[in-house]
């Protein structure tokens, strides 16, 4: 059967979501999840957590779904190893470096791909299959057609996200908080710059990032035939109250194999949304997504009282149990209770005595036995042999119960025995023995200028669709002995792969040889065109171990994660080509949500202007897929930090033009150089001297 996935933000939630229906929760233990601002698990919280979660049948997953650097790592693994150790049914994952140690360490502990990994592709789970991983958390921004192409083709279990916030950009590809505000969605602790007021063409109290949250309550049918293994509650940062709600309607509307009713659809909105819901990515229809929180959606407190008395006081009998009684003349009285996952309880009582009146009856035996009320137990078969003319009193036969209740409960507790395995060791260090490769990466074919081909730079990355179209001017960058790369874009569907497949194609037959990809799911675009492959931003390259996995799966260089502070990239221990971005606008978000339309009112190659309150003005431009992308208000400058650079051991530094002309690409180049004394206005080094909490 499908599993309900519900949200806890703190002990109290996981009883809100246990006692009404939830068949798995999941939440943070530590620094190490994407939720650092929930109240989380102290290490005897958690504990007291599994514990009661595995009494009544339902898993505990959690959450290590952050990006850690190298001298976290270590820290992290053992948070790993204590939430496996005390029972946990998985660990929810992101970084790459992160996984992989884990699966070394704790090899039997069931890995779930997080939504952080941006898996939006059939590729992208079959690459976290690869990794070890056994369920892929899949993009929120899929429509169900996809979602049933991915699940009905996957090698491992897909889980979807049914309820609750849509973030405007894609999980994993945000960076628009750690730039304005040193607070990195990636490490849990987002700002959630999507929620505030811009202008966009417009007055400033619009808020053009905020979207309208996800539910699907009744679409659930769709869900499970289409073969999803999970459905997924968003909502850690929510009070239990939420929970409870959010996950009784939920259950009650799978278990029952109906739609949620008016009433329930109402209470819904009541306890969290946005003015209203919206489907619009389920339906491949993003019209309509926007809204923000209003105190018209904000349900009367009496609603979360009752929502807090329904669980606080009772107790669902969820876990089914079957009985055995024997009462035998001059024996114990015996019993079993067992459940239908092996777990089995024996228990005896005193010899009967004698009846003096009308004996003990198998029916009067199974009747107690069936009073299981206040416990998590249901009993589902009841069973009993007595002989004739034997008494107990009803007192006994209860106690027999309640022993055996409890017996069973500390069987079902007992963690799994798990096996061990090893601390990752560190990879090689390979030190370029020659001075970095200059790399120029252009957005667009008006940037590429013979005069900038004449600065001779190594390598010039150019997004693949634009590379094919206009080949001839990248000719003169080849000429001055510039390797051409195809750059693919961050988020490929498996409909839109084949024309990225085709212009890959063409490009080799033209000469080109390498791909630059930012997500896993693309690897197999780029191989099966016969591209080497390089590693973009998007991939989050954040330790040590994460290279080494990029190294393992075939890339010939990285891009280390724009997250990361100057002395974590120097210190990293680079198993192969490192490159870094020293120059450019920073991506800071990308979204199915094309706001360059909705700024301009029609779909062209435009560009728009997103304004915040503090005056930074931030270019959005449309993209591959008619998707917007979203720069951050000042450009990246390092030209004058060449000791700094020079020194941190990289292969390539990187120069990304974006939305400059084409002349002023080549001053900017010209100043990295030498050349020149030109410097841009609005500049930042980024976090790369302040670093990201």
């Amino acid at each position: 059967m499908i599993e309900l996935l519900s949200p806890a933000g703190s002990p109290e939630a996981v009883i809100a979501a246990v006692q009404n229906g939830a068949d798995a929760v999941y939440l943070g233990l530590g620094d190490f999840n994407a939720r650092r601002g929930a109240r989380n698990f102290t290490d005897e919280e958690f504990q007291k957590a599994v514990r009661y979660c595995h009494i009544r049948g339902c898993k505990l997953y959690v959450t290590l779904n952050t990006l850690v650097n190298d001298r976290e790592l270590e820290r992290a693994i053992n948070a790993a190893a204590l939430a496996s150790g005390m029972g946990a049914d998985g660990i929810i994952i992101q970084d790459l470096g992160l996984i992989k140690a884990v699966r070394q360490a704790l090899p039997d502990i069931p890995l779930h791909a997080s939504t952080q990994m941006s898996i939006h592709n059939l590729a992208g789970v079959e690459a976290a299959a690869e990794m070890g991983l056994t369920r892929a958390v899949l993009a929120r921004e899929l429509s169900l057609e996809q979602i049933k192409f991915i699940t009905r083709n996957a090698s491992i279990e897909t889980e979807v996200f049914v309820h609750g916030a849509l973030c405007f950009c894609h999980s994993g590809q945000c960076y628009m908080s750690a730039m304005i505000g040193r607070r990195s969605g990636n490490r849990g602790m987002c700002a959630q710059p999507c929620r505030m007021q811009y202008s966009l063409g417009s007055r400033m109290d619009d808020y053009p990032l905020s979207l309208k949250d996800n539910c699907l309550a009744d679409r659930l049918q769709e869900l499970e035939e289409a073969g999803v293994a999970c459905l997924k509650i968003e909502g850690r940062m929510k009070r239990p109250e939420y929970t409870a709600i959010v996950t009784g309607i939920y259950s009650k509307a799978l278990k029952d194999h109906r739609k949620p009713s008016a009433e329930e659809m109402q209470l819904l909105e009541q306890a969290f949304s946005r003015q209203g819901f919206t489907q619009g990515y389920f339906d491949g229809d993003k019209k309509d997504m926007f809204g923000v929180r209003q105190d018209t959606d904000r349900a009367d407190e009496s609603v979360f009282a009752n929502a807090r008395k329904g669980y606080a006081e009772g107790e669902l009998r969820r876990v089914p149990v079957h009985f055995y009684t024997v009462a035998e003349t001059g024996q114990p009285i015996r019993a079993i209770a067992f459940d239908d996952e092996g777990h089995r309880a024996v228990a005896q009582g005193p010899v009967p005595e004698r009846a003096k009146r009308q004996g003990l009856t198998a029916g009067y035996l199974q009747d107690q036995m069936y009073k299981t009320g206040g416990t998590p137990y249901l009993c589902v078969e009841n069973r009993a042999k007595v002989d004739p003319g034997l008494y107990l009193s009803a007192a006994t036969i209860n106690e027999l119960r309640r022993t055996l209740v409890a017996q069973l409960s500390e069987e079902r507790a007992v963690p799994p025995e798990r096996d061990t395995g090893y601390m990752p060791k560190p990879p090689a260090d390979r030190k370029p023995i020659a001075d970095p490769k200059i790399i120029f990466q252009v957005r667009n074919e008006e940037q590429l200028l013979p005069e900038l081909a004449e600065l001779k730079p190594d390598y010039i990355y150019v997004p693949v669709l634009v590379l094919r179209d206009f080949f001839d001017r990248v000719l003169p960058f080849v000429r001055s002995g510039a390797t051409p790369v195809a750059v693919l874009p961050r988020i490929i569907t498996d409909e839109q792969t084949p024309e990225i497949y085709e212009a890959l194609k063409e490009l080799y037959d033209k000469g080109v040889r390498e791909a630059l990809l930012g997500n896993l799911g693309h690897i197999v675009i780029a191989r099966r065109a016969g591209m080497r492959i390089r590693g973009d931003f998007g991939l989050n390259a954040f330790n040590s171990q994460s290279l080494e996995v990029l190294r393992l799966a075939g890339f010939e260089s990285v891009t280390a994660s724009f997250e990361l502070r100057m002395s974590q990239i120097r210190d990293l221990r680079k198993p192969l080509d490192t490159e870094m971005i020293i120059y450019g606008r920073l991506p800071v978000m990308v979204s199915e949500q094309n706001i360059v339309k909705t700024a301009s009112g029609k779909v062209i190659q435009a560009e728009a202007q997103l304004s915040d309150r503090m005056g930074s003005v931030f270019p959005v431009v449309q993209e591959f897929g008619d998707r917007s992308v979203i720069y951050n208000a000042h450009k990246l400058y390092m030209a004058d930090k060449k000791d700094d650079l020079y020194s941190a051991g990289l292969w390539g530094l990187r120069l990304l033009f974006t939305t400059e002309s084409g002349r002023e690409c080549v001053e900017v180049a010209k100043g990295h150089l030498g050349y020149s004394d030109y410097r841009p206005n609005v500049l930042t080094r980024g976090v790369y001297y302040r670093g990201v909490e």
